[in-house]
């Protein structure tokens, strides 16, 4: 389990070996241009990502890893598919940590370029095996895509690092199969001590992927398996930032942050409750130093008692609303005024 990992240095950051799981997400910027990604990685950053991936698809993409960085606080991980050549210029140029195939980047003097190359520059390889593209040979002895075949493949890869001396690796092993994703990550715990880095592949939209990315790497993570988690979803990657942090802090695995909790509404609410919700949530993103919950609730049947198990709480009724502090009635105030109201007991909380 994740106590027992290697312990993998990642630029400042450390993974594997107990220490707190850590979020990474992927621009989609194009990483030549660079200052639009180095504009999206800071806003990561501030979103609370602790290490970030960029695609080396090209020369320029490579190359431009040592100007990124320059402008950035967290580690830069490459991202190379096939050709090796794009791992070593990624290193030479800062990558702090790639992530690749050792399968498909041209066989065996290849794969030792790259581990010579990672090994000057003591860069971490991050092995990543698909679902979707499991190996011709292996669907066939499985009889199709199956957990055993992708823990297969992936032990495969990091046996082509180890015949090369190599053991500063981390594993990646993603399906869009919710349910093969966790019995692949619980069978591959079994037969490894690398870190391992855990996702959904493709898990879709942000309704949907934020479903099968919580349930899934819910049910990974609470097993004790796990060490840096990606929640893969289509849009902005901020918000694959912000579902990691709730993942993390729903499982009690990571600490910090305002909790929102706020009422379904029903018949009975008579204030703007969903439009207060989000602007809490927007409010409560900016004081993330602060571990406590807000409740915002919509009527007076169970809202002043919900609203006094919080930290904060606002109890709406018509038109107007309570708020209420470590379980105490502070003062009743029209709506327009619950926003800044909560902001100013932010700013000044105790």
């Amino acid at each position: 389990m994740r106590e027992h990992t290697k312990a993998v240095k990642i630029g400042d950051r450390i993974i594997g070996g107990g220490n707190p799981i850590l979020i990474q997400s992927m621009t989609n910027t194009k990483t030549e241009d660079v200052e639009a990604t180095v504009a999206q990685i800071l806003e990561l950053e501030k979103a609370g990502c602790d290490i970030i991936r960029s695609t080396a698809n090209n020369e320029d993409a490579a190359k431009a890893f040592a100007k990124i960085k320059e402008s950035i606080h967290i580690p830069i991980v490459a991202d190379i598919h096939f050709d090796y050549k794009m791992a070593i210029m990624a290193m030479e140029h800062g990558a702090d940590k790639i992530r690749i195939n050792p399968g498909n980047i041209g066989g065996r003097d290849n794969i030792k370029k790259v581990v010579e190359c990672a090994k000057k520059y003591n860069v971490p390889i991050r092995v990543g095996v698909n679902s979707g593209s499991l190996e011709k040979e292996l669907v066939e002895k499985y009889g199709g895509v199956t957990v055993e075949g992708i823990v297969e493949s992936a032990l495969d890869k990091v046996s082509m690092l180890e015949q090369e001396d190599f053991d500063n690796i981390v594993i990646s092993i993603k399906s869009s199969d919710v349910l093969m994703c966790v019995k692949a990550h619980e069978l591959i715990a079994e037969q490894t001590n690398y870190p391992l880095h855990v996702g959904i592949t493709e898990a879709g939209t942000l309704t949907r992927g934020n479903i099968k990315s919580a349930v899934g790497l819910g049910i990974i993570l609470n097993q004790g398996i796990g060490d840096t988690i990606r929640v893969s979803l289509t849009g902005d990657p901020v918000n694959e930032v912000v579902s990691a942090k709730l993942i993390l802090k729903t499982l009690g695995l990571r600490e910090g942050g305002i909790e929102v909790v706020s009422c379904p509404t029903c018949g009975r609410t008579s204030i703007d409750l969903i439009g207060l919700a989000n602007q809490v949530e927007n409010l409560a993103a900016n004081y993330e130093h602060l571990n406590i919950k807000i409740a915002v609730m919509g009527c007076v049947v169970n809202g002043p008692g919900e609203a006094k198990e919080a930290d904060l709480g606002i109890a709406g009724g018509k038109g107007e609303g309570l708020l209420i502090k470590h379980g105490e009635i502070v003062k009743k105030l029209p709506e327009d005024m619950f926003i800044p109201a909560l902001e100013e007991e932010l700013k000044n909380w105790k």
